[in-house]
């Protein structure tokens, strides 16, 4: 029975996007298909077979070394400090931020990343028949930010038209940054942050790849990336990187502070005229029947659906604040589609931030992105649900 509800789970959410879509006779069916495929696949290697577990659990310890390296650096730093049990968030978890900001901006100055993603992007766009651009932001976007996923690609935004406009934001707004991840999987189980990483590429691809279908040129159809970086050195691209991290930590807890406390004022006006009521309780409510298609138990649902709603009003660090405290409780298949699903930036502070690189892009491309920014978190929001329900069907 969940295997059928998550098949009829993924047919409504790609049907949700075709009946989004503004092109119907361009939707390019085979490079769906071919994703999808892709998706099962990967996911079934990594949940259900030996290796796959094996090679999960190598990266997720590779993660961990790095987070113990990180924090050698806090330490060194704010060692001296005297906190409470538990330790505090920021110093923690966000700080972490920087020491992996910093490799991302030393690989990136390498040339190692932006190589593997040029060529990993180019494996796809030959498959699928989707354009390298698309597909090297859709791969660029597993590593980087949302800004800085489209900075990469800023040489060739006079060649993105709307639909293809929609794709790599979509992509970007979709997928999270590697220079983060290390601060979910202090919050979270690393296997589901790790497979939502290339589960939301694919989806993301896929449904942006429904609601706004493009059809390239071969001459336009090429990726620079000559100009992914502005770092002159190995120590200027360690600086600007720990740079970066620290202004992103930093961004993300004056998010938590502002969020968070928005939350509880709208619970005190909520429950002052409905007693006992949370917004979170509400939002439960209304995506549980989208949570039971996920594959959630019924007796977790609400729970489950109150998380979700509070990543999509709020961020992902909100809800994943949150979602810590159950997942003892929780069954082992509601913890990984539930934490899939938040391993994403789908929310409404996204539309924000995608609109105001571009802007600093191409002032005449931002206004294009403004008019579809609810579309763009429609698309984000499906993308998340296609990524956890195809996780879903493995645990």
């Amino acid at each position: 029975m969940d295997i059928l509800l998550g098949i009829l789970a993924i047919i409504i959410t790609l049907g949700l996007a075709y009946l989004m879509s503004n092109d119907k006779k361009n939707i390019n069916y085979k490079g769906i298909g071919i994703m999808l495929v892709f998706q099962l696949l990967i996911t079934w290697f990594m949940f259900s077979t030996q290796l796959g577990r094996i090679i999960i659990n190598g990266i997720s310890a590779g993660f961990n070394k790095l987070i113990e390296f990180g924090t050698e650096g806090i330490m060194f730093v704010l060692g001296g400090f005297v906190v409470e049990e538990g330790g505090v968030f920021f110093f923690n978890v966000l700080l972490l931020i920087i020491f992996f900001a910093t490799i991302l901006s030393v690989l990136t100055y390498l040339k190692i990343l932006p190589t593997i993603i040029k060529y990993v992007g180019g494996f796809i766009s030959k498959i699928t028949g989707l354009p390298k651009i698309e597909s090297f932001n859709g791969v660029n976007s597993i590593f980087f930010g949302q800004s800085e996923a489209l900075i990469a690609i800023r040489s060739q935004f006079h060649h993105l038209t709307a639909n293809r406009l929609y794709i790599v934001s979509a992509s970007a707004m979709s997928s999270v940054s590697a220079s983060i991840v290390g601060a979910y999987i202090l919050m979270l189980p690393a296997e589901y942050i790790l497979v939502a990483l290339p589960l939301n590429m694919f989806s993301a691809l896929m449904v942006a790849s429904i609601i706004a279908p493009v059809n390239v040129r071969k001459e336009e159809d090429y990726v620079d990336i000559s100009n992914v970086t502005e770092d002159r050195s190995f120590f200027e691209a360690m600086g600007n990187g720990a740079l970066e991290g620290g202004k992103i930590a930093l961004i993300v807890a004056a998010m938590l502070i502002a969020f968070i406390a928005s939350l509880e004022l709208v619970n005190w006006i909520i429950q002052s005229i409905f007693a006992g009521v949370t917004l979170q309780q509400i939002l439960g409510y209304i995506l549980a029947p989208i949570g039971i298609l996920m594959g959630i138990p019924a007796n977790e649902v609400i729970d489950a659906g109150a998380i979700m709603g509070t990543k999509i009003i709020t961020n992902e660090f909100v809800a994943m604040l949150d979602f810590q405290p159950m997942i003892e409780s929780m069954s082992e298949k509601t913890v990984g589609i539930v934490s899939v699903f938040l391993t994403s930036f789908a929310n409404f502070s996204s539309i924000g931030i995608i609109a105001g690189t571009v802007k600093g892009i191409d002032n005449k491309k931002s206004a294009i992105v403004s008019q579809f920014g609810m579309k763009l978190l429609a698309g984000a929001i499906l993308t998340s649900i296609l990524s956890a329900t195809v996780a879903g069907l493995f645990l």
